[in-house]
């Protein structure tokens, strides 16, 4: 009997794996610690990716106006941003996962804030702070170069282990 019921708990574990992959996605987006009442983290610290690719700013999202993609949750201002959004994801989504692109050009997830943002060739970069927003402007096209040749390597590791903080 009782290795009836480990072998039930093992496979509705198994199942919940199976079902669920986005759910257990090694940092591959930098989400707030918050969730949403499904469970998702919130990207982009809550604020509209439509208005920012727009040239609105920093504009808070509502979690009436809700997206999940890729298991990550998107808020917005509107309905119609979300819905923009929900059409051409990749049109607006923060590159490097939303990640600070000059922490990824170092080889580390470090978090990005809309505040110190970037839209270079229609993509959107965010950075940590001012002075490394800062240091970014010296050299772009250098420090984006970089970024793109590190993060097929670090996308699918976890902060932990990227930012050698142990396991």
């Amino acid at each position: 009997m009782k290795t009836t019921k480990t072998l039930i708990a093992a496979a509705a574990l198994a199942c919940t794996f199976a079902i669920a992959p986005a759910a257990f996605a090694v940092d591959e987006y930098n989400v707030s610690k918050g969730t949403t009442v499904d469970g998702q983290g919130v990207a982009f610290r809550g604020n509209d990716l439509v208005a920012m690719a727009n040239g609105s700013g920093i504009v808070p999202g509502q979690a009436e106006h809700t997206h999940v993609h890729d298991g990550v949750a998107y808020y917005f201002a509107s309905e119609a941003a979300m819905k923009q959004f929900a059409a051409t994801p990749d049109n607006f989504m923060p590159q490097y996962g939303g990640y600070c692109a000059l922490g990824v050009a170092l080889g580390k997830k470090l978090d990005g804030s809309p505040r110190f943002a970037d839209i270079v060739d229609g993509k959107l970069y965010v950075f940590l702070n001012a002075t490394v927003f800062k240091a970014y402007k010296k050299d772009k096209a250098g420090i984006l170069a970089k970024a793109a040749k590190n993060w097929p390597g670090i996308h699918h590791i976890s902060v932990s282990q990227v930012n050698g903080l142990g396991s």
